[in-house]
């Protein structure tokens, strides 16, 4: 049966100091759920209060957005950890974000890795069971979202949690159902257009054409849209506006799992 509704999510939060990074205060009010960086691959504690209050005020469902320790990589260098590292990096930013939102009364919908860890633990079920460990033993109550099909998203129900698949708008997909490396040709979708057909065929057929050509299975409960590119603002906008046409409502990701 093909979804009437569909979550954005969107990674934001993701400024440090005098840096800044996205639009988030244009793109908040057109999302339904933020992924907020958590200080470790981005952020800094006044990005992260003030990304909090925005997202409160336009009244979107907020997640963690934990990653490696990494600002001069962003984030998206693999590391080696072990499975206890994974889980103290994970309970620790975990710790950080949720005191903006206590400040704030409101409470944390859910976890989305960052990166690297998003992806080594979309293949490695050892570290996958690590960080949903953490995210459990911090608030069983907590929503995975993770890559369609991936050791996160098996790790997070076979540990009793919540857990959303996620897909990605403007990235290019594997026969495995891994995303495209970024590093290779073609990984990034940059025609809008193109984005936005393939965005509504999963949602329509839970299908997606892989960078090889081929056809594979895939069921999203939300789609990630990015806001730091240079027509994120645009796209965003596009996509709610054929969404609707489309009768496909948006909703925050605790209103669909």
């Amino acid at each position: 049966m093909a979804f009437d509704a569909i979550d954005l999510n969107c990674d934001l939060g993701e400024s440090f100091g005098r840096y800044t990074l996205g639009m988030d205060k244009e793109v908040i009010p057109l999302i339904s759920s933020a992924n907020v960086a958590c200080g470790f691959h981005a952020s800094d504690p006044v990005v992260m209060e003030n990304t909090v209050r925005m997202a409160a005020e336009a009244g979107i469902g907020v997640g963690a957005h934990p990653g490696f320790p990494d600002l001069m990589g962003f984030g998206r260098r693999n590391m080696v950890i072990s499975p206890q590292e994974a889980r103290a990096y994970t309970l620790y930013q975990l710790g950080a974000l949720d005191g903006f939102l206590k400040a704030k009364g409101i409470r944390m919908q859910h976890v989305k890795p960052h990166g690297a860890l998003y992806n080594m633990a979309a293949k490695d079920y050892e570290l996958a069971a690590a960080v949903c460990g953490a995210i459990r033993d911090f608030d069983p109550q907590l929503i995975v979202l993770a890559l369609a099909g991936g050791q996160l998203l098996k790790a997070a129900r076979d540990l009793g949690l919540k857990a959303a698949s996620e897909y990605f708008t403007d990235r290019a997909y594997e026969a495995d159902g891994s995303l495209r490396n970024r590093r290779l040709p073609g990984a990034m979708i940059t025609d809008e257009d193109e984005a936005i057909e393939r965005t509504i065929r999963m949602i329509r057929e839970h299908r997606v054409r892989t960078f090889d050509g081929t056809d594979i299975e895939l069921e999203g409960n939300s789609v990630c849209v990015h806001g730091d590119g240079e027509k994120a603002l645009t796209f965003v906008r596009k996509i709610r506006e054929r969404l609707s046409d489309e009768g496909i409502r948006i909703l925050p990701l605790a209103e669909i799992v």
